[in-house]
């Protein structure tokens, strides 16, 4: 049986389908998923725009018990759901259980949002005129959103774009369709107008691009590749359509003199081998003190090699695989390119023969690396990272800057004053003193600088930038006289 789009409202076969097998254990059929056409997005384009007008105009108690609906579901089903989102991702199950409870705290929250929408008032210069400043839904909103946390990115967008009155268009990634389905299923179930929210699966090239050319469109919020976000920038421009972009990242784990080493090497561990380093806010860099750096390496390589590598599924895996053949051979690749450039390779970076038929990886650690060999300056997406010694915190804060990204970065220092120091110096987005790089808040602004973001800001209040556009009216209140 083939999963289908929503369109308009209308669950429909597309122009073709894909396979979506478990990068665990290739056997494993998932299922086949319909690919929309160019009619069908068109259609779907112009059924949001008549929903989206209707939805506006539901009371706020309506579009806050939509919400809650959607997110009590999500957290109800974690379990079933993120053994899902799991067998098609790649990452272990506690990680995509976790992932799914999450996402049903972004629609809680924007479901508590909807009722604490309140404007502002003032007097004019004028006299006998009163000002009343407020926020509208923005219209129609395109989603696209990527694989490596199908689930969650995809709710930390939707969910405000709901919030706010608009309709959401979303295209995920071809290589998750299991986790977009049950996703969609969900939110079709409750009370919105027909066509509200719609899935549209396909390719990039197609799908993607003429969803981002369409003057259809009101806002898009993508999170993916730098150049792939150039290009949507690119085409968004034309129709001077409103853009909210999560790009790549390089984010560096600064570890000091005066680091706990044991904290230090599971922040590193985690930060770089969570979810099969495949995260925005992977630490793949390590910028480590000479007074600590051979026996933090010492510590950071055993644990490396203790990580238990297997299928998502079962129990004790704590690094699953890497999500396609086409992601495995380009990191294959940078670990050859790392190699070329005079890195040491002292663990991992290798392909895994298990028993099951799946594209495994272990963790790899770079040694002897310099801040301006490419595997320090570009994005791997893979379970590698470089650890970079440095001589002074001067010269770790200098490194930890020196990229043409900004998402996160981290320190671990038991000095006060260095921590203040470094979380007012860091030129990142997000800052963390002795915690991973990974892992952050849904009620708080999460984004970067750089490479790493452009446009507003997602998650928290922040998400009204972007999800709203302002609305100031004057009224005269007449002489009263």
């Amino acid at each position: 049986m083939t999963e289908l789009n929503l369109i308009a409202g209308e669950w429909l076969a597309g122009e073709s389908e894909i396979e979506n097998r478990n990068p665990s254990d290739l056997s494993d059929l998932i299922g086949m998923y319909a690919q929309a056409n160019l009619d069908q997005l068109e259609a779907t384009l112009v059924q949001a725009r008549v929903a989206q007008t209707e939805w506006a105009a539901y009371g706020i108690e309506r579009k806050q018990a939509v919400l809650m609906s959607i997110g009590d579901e999500l957290m109800a089903r974690a379990e079933e759901l993120g053994r899902l989102l799991s067998r098609e991702e790649g990452k272990p199950l506690a990680e995509g259980r976790g992932e799914v409870y999450r996402a049903g705290q972004f629609f809680t929250y924007y479901a508590a949002e909807c009722l604490r929408q309140i404007g502002e008032n003032a007097d004019s210069v004028r006299p006998d005129i009163e000002i009343d400043v407020r926020r509208e839904a923005v219209g129609v909103v395109a989603v696209i959103s990527p694989w490596n946390f199908p689930t969650a990115t995809a709710s930390w967008k939707i969910a405000p774009a709901l919030c706010y009155g608009n309709a959401v268009v979303w295209k995920p990634a071809n290589l998750t369709p299991a986790s977009a389905v049950a996703l969609t299923k969900i939110i079709e179930r409750q009370d919105i107008p027909k066509g509200l929210f719609s899935l549209v699966m396909g390719s990039g090239r197609r799908i993607g691009q003429h969803l981002v050319e369409s003057p259809k469109v009101d806002a898009i919020s993508f999170t993916g590749s730098v150049p792939v976000g150039k290009g949507v920038a690119t085409a968004a421009v034309q129709n001077l359509t409103k853009v909210q972009m999560e790009m790549g990242s390089k984010n560096a784990l600064a570890v000091m003199d005066d680091a706990d080493l044991d904290l230090a090497v599971t922040l590193a561990l985690g930060g770089a081998f969570g979810g099969t380093g495949q995260k925005c806010t992977a630490s793949s860099r390590l910028v480590v003190h000479a007074a600590v750096h051979d026996a933090f390496v010492e510590k950071l390589v055993a644990g490396a090699k203790a990580m238990k590598v297997g299928h998502a599924l079962e129990e004790g895996t704590q690094m699953g695989p890497v999500v396609s053949e086409q992601q495995l051979c380009e990191n294959l690749a940078y670990v050859e390119l790392g190699r070329s450039e005079g890195a040491e390779l002292i663990c991992g970076g290798q392909r895994l023969d298990l028993p099951y038929d799946g594209y495994y990886m272990s963790p790899g650690v770079f040694f002897n690396t310099t801040n301006d060999m490419r595997i320090n300056r570009e994005e791997m997406f893979a379970p590698l990272t470089s650890v970079i010694k440095v001589d002074s915190y001067e010269q770790a804060l200098s490194t930890v800057n020196d990229t043409s990204f900004g998402l996160t970065s981290g320190i671990v220092t038991t000095s006060l004053a260095r921590a203040t120091h470094f979380r007012k110096n860091a030129r990142t987005g997000v800052v963390t003193v002795n915690l991973p790089t990974a892992g952050t808040d849904y009620h708080v602004p999460f984004g970067g600088r750089g490479d790493s973001s452009y446009g507003p800001r997602e998650q928290g209040k922040a998400a009204a930038e972007f999800y709203t556009t302002v609305k100031t009216a004057y009224i005269s209140a007449g002489n009263p006289a």
